[in-house]
Parts: C-alpha cells; sequence; structure tokens
C-alpha cells in the first residue's frame, strides 16, 4: 500500500472517513426497512464511535461526536440531547477501558461493547418512557442491541484495515 503521508490532500481527507461516516450514518438513519427485514436493526454509530474512541483516533474528536448525536435527534424526532448524551457516555466509557488496559483483546472489547450498548439501550429506553412517555416496543432494543453486538467484529475487521492504511 502507498503511503499516505506523502500523498497530501487525499491522506488529509482520508484521515477524516471515520467523522464523515459518523455524519452521514446520523443522517441518513438506515435501518433495512427496504428490505422488509422485520427484526434486523443495527446501531451503526454506536459501532464507530466505540471502536474509534477505543483506538484513540486523532481526529474522532468528542466535540464531533457530541454534535452528530444533536444530529441524530433533530433527524430521529427524539427530545434533543438523548443521542447526544448516549454517544458521549460511549465515550467516556470507552476511554476509561483504554485506560485501563493493559493488553487489548478483541474478544474482550466485543462482550465490554454489549455491555455498553446494552447499559445505553437501557437508559435510553428508561427516559423515552418515564419522561418523555413515549410507546416504545422493549423487542425492538434487543434486537437493536443483538445485531449491533453481532456486527460489531464485522466491522471490526474494516476498520482494523482501514487503521492499518493509515498507519502505513
Amino acid at each position: 500500500m502507498a503511503n499516505l503521508k506523502t500523498k497530501g490532500t487525499f491522506s488529509k481527507l482520508y484521515t477524516w472517513i471515520p467523522i464523515i461516516l459518523l455524519f452521514v450514518s446520523v443522517l441518513n438513519e438506515f435501518d433495512f426497512n427496504y428490505l422488509k427485514l422485520e427484526y434486523f436493526s443495527f446501531n451503526f454509530p454506536f459501532i464507530l464511535i466505540f471502536f474509534f474512541t477505543l483506538k484513540d483516533f486523532k481526529h474522532f474528536d468528542y466535540l464531533f461526536v457530541f454534535f452528530a448525536g444533536l444530529l441524530n435527534d433533530t433527524v430521529v424526532g427524539l427530545p434533543l440531547g438523548i443521542s447526544s448524551l448516549s454517544y458521549t457516555l460511549i465515550c467516556i466509557a470507552t476511554a476509561y477501558i483504554r485506560n485501563i488496559t493493559i493488553r487489548p483483546s478483541p474478544i474482550k472489547d466485543w462482550f465490554y461493547f454489549l455491555f455498553i450498548i446494552s447499559l445505553i439501550n437501557s437508559l435510553n429506553y428508561s427516559v423515552l418512557t418515564l419522561f418523555f412517555s413515549y410507546d416504545l416496543i422493549l423487542a425492538n432494543y434487543i434486537v437493536n442491541t443483538t445485531c449491533t453486538f453481532l456486527l460489531y467484529i464485522i466491522f471490526l475487521s474494516l476498520f482494523k484495515y482501514y487503521m492499518k492504511g493509515i498507519n502505513d
């Protein structure tokens, strides 16, 4: 692979791809509804935020993550700040695990990811039902958490390939 550090503008744009992907994913809000898959839903921003915060990627700023959450709330129609709180909590929890981990392991990170997204989704469900009186179906949150957890490993390999291209 060619060295991206000598490519100039292309390398700068290439290093900002995770943030661009984050904003595209919160503006797009895809759920594969057009495929008529009723029990398939995943939260791509959770995967993206967790991985790049865990790897301490230099262009993945927490302020961008917060603004992406505000955009997500605007697009989805949630009360302003719910997604920002969720995304920021993922950043905080991931930064904590990054700082206390001596030897990183993809399997341990994967199960820690399950714990974090379960906590975040239960917090979202509780806040939206108790304080904002939303009628939510708990099964949808369980399906979303399960699919997000299972797809993390696939995206992990793609993001590792991306990071290898950045670091070469």
